[in-house]
């Protein structure tokens, strides 16, 4: 008689359970928790993603705050130092004669500031907010006339170039008056004077008078004439 063969020990038989496939319920259970592991450790829950969206829109907002304000100071200390540069100028600008108009001296408060001598010549400052750089625009392009960081080099600068402009000035005013433009406008002028001060003005310009009244005359009593011929013609007849 055959003996029975011994029962497995219990390690093998949930070994054998493990191995065993799994209902599809089972199956189905299995793959939605990895579902959630993976969401929950990838994504976070919704609430989670709404307060780190929250918070970086709120970083956002200050860095954009910080820049700005930074902006806004740096512009100021710029503004700051040509205003500065221009009190430095005062004295030099007063000795300017009253009748040149051709220096207005003032900083533009714009988005790159700058303190304007005139048309064409102006005071900026460097990309390291602390040096001046005095610039001209010419015909050929832009070009810079002096580049420091003290005052007093700029003031200098500015000085000899209001002196360059003052004699460019003076050349301009000889040269018109020496080919006659001058003293052919008051030619011009004082001729216009002497003809209507002759006598042959006065018989010319009454002569002209006549003329038009005796031609404003002839005008309405034509205008008469057809009228009272229209007359004639549509309302008697």
């Amino acid at each position: 008689m055959e003996e029975p063969l011994p029962a497995p020990p219990a390690d093998a038989r949930d070994a054998v359970q493990r191995n065993a496939s799994p209902t599809p319920a089972e199956r189905l259970t299995i793959v939605t928790e990895r579902e959630r592991a993976a969401r929950r450790g990838t994504r976070g829950p919704l609430d989670e993603r709404m307060a780190n969206l929250a918070d970086a829109l709120r970083r956002a907002r200050l860095e954009n705050a910080e820049r700005s304000a930074a902006f806004s100071d740096l512009r100021a200390g710029e503004i700051a130092r040509l205003e500065m540069l221009g009190d430095a100028l005062a004295p030099v600008l007063a000795q300017v004669p009253r009748d040149c108009d051709i220096f207005d001296v003032g900083v533009a408060p714009t988005e790159r500031p700058r303190l304007f001598i005139d048309q064409i010549g102006f005071v900026e400052m460097d990309r390291d907010r602390r040096t001046y750089r005095f610039l001209q625009d010419t015909r050929h392009g832009r070009v810079t006339l002096r580049e420091s960081d003290s005052v007093d080099e700029i003031v200098d600068a500015v000085t000899g170039y209001i002196a360059h402009r003052l004699i460019e000035r003076e050349k301009a005013l000889a040269v018109d008056y020496a080919s006659g433009g001058a003293a052919q406008a008051l030619g011009v002028k004082i001729s216009a004077r002497a003809k209507d001060t002759s006598f042959s003005g006065k018989v010319t310009r009454a002569a002209a008078f006549i003329a038009e009244f005796f031609g404003a005359a002839a005008f309405f009593g034509l205008l008469a004439v057809l009228a009272a011929w229209a007359y004639r013609v549509y309302f008697e007849g």
